[in-house]
């Protein structure tokens, strides 16, 4: 709609907002009409209209197949769009057209803003399936000729109430009318079997809705008084209602189509199961970053145990490697002390990647700077738990090996991620401006725990790819190429 707009007319960004409301909300009008409603607006030259909306009803047959979005009709050919765009006025007249042996009436509605008629908006009703008319089909009729009025009057959308389409209660969810004082004129049975579930008890027709409503939630004091004025619909508003066997969702829309309160609509919907499996996710969620927080607590109990040895040994040997079980057990907690902190078993790696590149980097013999170039991403944590470890043995493996006691060095990691869409990979190069690598050296075969633990990790846990070679210039080369699951936007 945004290019259909600015490309053929002259409308203002304003303009254009206030034809996103409307179109945010015109799915009602449309299930309130049964009919098909297609937004109109005059071109910037005014000779011809363009379509840049199109909405098919809920509630009946469509009498529009094809897709309306982008066709243009030059003024003159539909009389009652220039009827309407002129005179600012619904326009009924004329017979039913005919298409494709179907018989369509078709309306004209005046999209009016500040005063402005900005467009048109198309009502056409297949009357293929017409008959007499029940009692809840004459209340969404009504109910549609009110809100086309307010439109046409310029009142309706509600400005700064943006509705959510899908979160919202639709039509066909219940609907309930009310008069002017609030009381409860017509109940669709879906609504009554919400206010069933609530526990209502009797009918809710002449009954005045907000006392009713006030009634079935539990006592909350001054909040009562307001919940009153929300279910008698005097102001748009949506909002929740739980009693003690249900919960209700409504939304409450004032009908004001000459200007005057006549009464309102309450749209309402029970999400009683909806808000139950909600609450068991949150509890589900909750269980497992608590579960996480825990293993991370474990964890660096464990290393707290181990550098208390590594201090009452005293072999040399054998405490270096106690503190390198401290730096492996502790590249593991920091992945789950981040999984404790999300909604979902993914983590930002980056940040999990520059905490071990902290810590190891404080095992370094002499000033080594350590740095991050590129993007991990967003990792699952099956990634994210082996790939933390890799990243540790590498690059403690650099800080150790790669330069002599009281050198000056440089250890950068660069991430990229590639691959396709459907098998996302990620590169990782590790690199050193150290000594390099001894003559002969083959990463393959080489029998140091820290290179063993990366291939099993890689190659085993990962399904990737792990390569050591001389670094361009000088230094040594780490190269890490594993699948990764795709990365969720944000």
């Amino acid at each position: 709609m945004n290019d259909l707009v600015r490309q053929h007319t002259a409308l203002s960004d304003t303009d254009l907002e206030w034809l996103h409301l409307l179109v945010s909300e015109w799915q009602l009008l449309s299930d309130l009409s049964f009919a098909d409603l297609v937004l109109w607006v005059p071109t910037l030259d005014g000779t011809r209209y363009v379509s840049v909306a199109q909405m098919r009803p809920n509630t009946g047959p469509t009498s529009y197949q094809d897709d309306m979005v982008g066709h243009l009709v030059p003024r003159g050919r539909r009389p009652m769009l220039d009827s309407a765009l002129d005179e600012g006025r619904i326009v009924r007249e004329g017979d039913p057209e005919w298409r494709e042996e179907v018989p369509v009436r078709v309306e004209s509605i005046p999209v009016r803003r500040e005063g402005r008629v900005l467009g048109v908006i198309a009502r056409n009703t297949n009357l293929l399936t017409v008959r007499t008319p029940s009692r809840l089909e004459l209340t969404y009729l009504q109910s549609a000729s009110d809100l086309a009025q307010m439109i046409a009057a310029g009142t309706f959308p509600f400005p700064g109430q943006q509705v959510d389409m899908d979160a919202s209660p639709r039509a066909g969810d219940g609907l309930i009318r009310l008069d002017a004082e609030g009381v409860v004129q017509y109940a669709s049975p879906n609504a009554l079997s919400a206010y069933h579930r609530l526990g209502l008890a009797a009918d809710l027709v002449g009954h005045h809705l907000g006392r009713a409503t006030a009634e079935l939630a539990p006592a909350r004091g001054p909040v009562d008084e307001a919940l009153v004025k929300l279910a008698s619909g005097w102001a748009p508003r949506e909002f929740e209602v739980e009693g003690i066997e249900g919960v209700i969702q409504l939304r409450a829309i004032p009908l004001k189509p000459k200007g005057t309160h006549i009464g309102s609509l309450v749209l309402l919907r029970d999400v009683t199961e909806l808000r139950r499996r909600e609450r068991e996710l949150i509890t589900k969620d909750a269980t497992i970053r608590e579960i996480h927080h825990r293993v991370k607590n474990n964890l660096q109990t464990v290393a707290a145990l181990l550098r208390l040895q590594s201090r009452r040994m005293d072999s040399a040997q054998g405490r270096e490697a106690l503190n390198e079980a401290v730096r492996r057990v502790g590249s593991i907690a920091i992945v789950h002390e981040t999984l404790s902190q999300t909604l979902d078993e993914r983590v930002e790696f980056d940040e999990i990647a520059d905490r071990v590149l902290a810590m190891v980097a404080e095992i370094s013999p002499g000033k080594v700077t350590t740095r991050r170039t590129g993007r991990f991403g967003i990792l699952d944590a099956e990634v994210a738990t082996p790939l933390s470890m890799v990243l540790t043995e590498v690059l403690q493996n650099a800080l150790e090996h790669a330069f002599a006691p009281a050198e000056h060095g440089t250890v950068e990691v660069a991430a990229v991620r590639g691959g396709s869409r459907a098998e996302p990979r990620l590169l990782v190069t590790i690199q050193d401006d150290g000594r390099g690598l001894p003559e002969n050296f083959d990463p393959q075969r080489a029998g140091n725990l820290g290179l063993q633990i990366v291939r099993t990790l890689v190659e085993g846990e990962l399904g990737g790819t792990f390569d050591m070679v001389p670094a361009p210039g000088r230094g040594t080369q780490v190269v890490l190429d594993v699948p990764v699951g795709a990365e969720k936007q944000h």
